[in-house]
């Protein structure tokens, strides 16, 4: 049984009064925040061809309208991750039948004109609406007109339309101009995050982090690692080689990911990576190759620990058995 626990440098925000009438969300996913799913990308404030995310850091992308609450594997979605209403107010559209499946350039025309994907939109009165997207085929729980309360069941998050990861995109308008969550004014102080937002708690800031961490018998593919279908969850003294990942997000050009591999006889591998450039989801790994009859039996921890400018951004760590 692999077995993983992690830390990771947050900001957290000190929650403000919304204006009168503005409506008070909660988080539109139903899971463990910081552990079990993620913001991973935020609404981009850079009028430019760049992006950047409240705080002026890279968490966003060239125009992004929402905020994105990841999952950290598709074997999470696949298992059924609620999505739930911000706040209360009225369905006003839906529409589901969308597949769920990893936009890439050769689905690209199939999705044209309905890059939401599966999803809806509430309205809340005076002008302010939600809109969740990327949901699950055939998930959706509720209809057009139907009233909703906050943290009501809206179906189930997904990777459909413009999707690259399992998430659900919340964007937040005012009389169809979109509005960040976090900073409702616009009004921005590099580094210094508006006390005054829409959220009931605002959630804290990641700078980046670790979606997951595991073992493997070789170099995983990508694909398997962003399923959940790397981590192995046990392996044979004999294996013909001991592999360790980390699977993260928010990395940015020269962080440094250092993967750190050790069992009954010490460390087996101890190894630092730069990243080249800056990547919205990345994986790395790092092992040996089985020089003897079989590997010492025990246990075996894999830790990876990301850092940038020489400040631990997360750690996450995880054990096997081998026997």
């Amino acid at each position: 049984m692999i077995r993983a626990v992690c830390t990771a440098l947050t900001l957290t925000l000190v929650a403000g009064m919304p204006a009168a009438g503005d409506p008070v969300l909660t988080p539109p996913i139903d899971c463990d925040l910081g552990r079990d799913c993620f913001i991973q990308q935020y609404v981009d404030h850079d009028s430019s061809a760049g992006a950047s995310d409240y705080l002026c850091a890279p968490l966003s992308y060239d125009a992004h309208k929402g905020t994105d609450f990841s999952l950290r594997t598709l074997q999470q979605m696949q298992a059924g991750v609620n999505v739930l209403a911000s706040a209360p107010g009225t369905v006003k559209g839906v529409r589901d039948g969308m597949e769920d499946r990893i936009y890439t350039t050769s689905n690209a025309e199939e999705i044209k004109g309905r890059e939401c994907g599966n999803g809806l939109v509430i309205d809340h009165g005076d002008g302010w609406e939600t809109q969740y997207c990327h949901m699950k085929k055939d998930s959706l729980a509720v209809h057009s007109g139907d009233q909703v309360s906050r943290g009501s069941v809206l179906g189930q998050v997904g990777v459909s339309g413009l999707a690259q990861f399992p998430h659900i995109h919340l964007n937040v308008r005012h009389n169809g101009t979109t509005i960040d969550p976090f900073d409702p004014d616009g009004k921005i102080t590099c580094g210094t995050p508006d006390p005054d937002t829409l959220w009931q708690n605002p959630p804290p800031y990641r700078a980046g982090g670790f979606l997951d961490v595991g073992f493997s018998d070789g170099i995983p593919d990508y694909a398997d690692v962003k399923s959940g279908s790397a981590a192995k969850p046990s392996l044979p003294v004999d294996a013909p080689a001991l592999v360790v990942y980390g699977y993260a997000f928010g990395g940015q050009k020269d962080d440094k990911l250092r993967l750190v591999l050790t069992g009954p006889d010490g460390t087996v591998v101890d190894q630092t990576i730069a990243l080249e450039k800056t990547q919205a989801q990345f994986f790395r790994a790092v092992g040996k190759r089985l020089k003897r009859a079989v590997w010492p039996t025990g246990t075996y921890t894999g830790i990876a620990t990301l850092s940038r400018k020489g400040r631990q951004i997360d750690t996450r760590s995880a054990n096997i058995t081998l026997r």
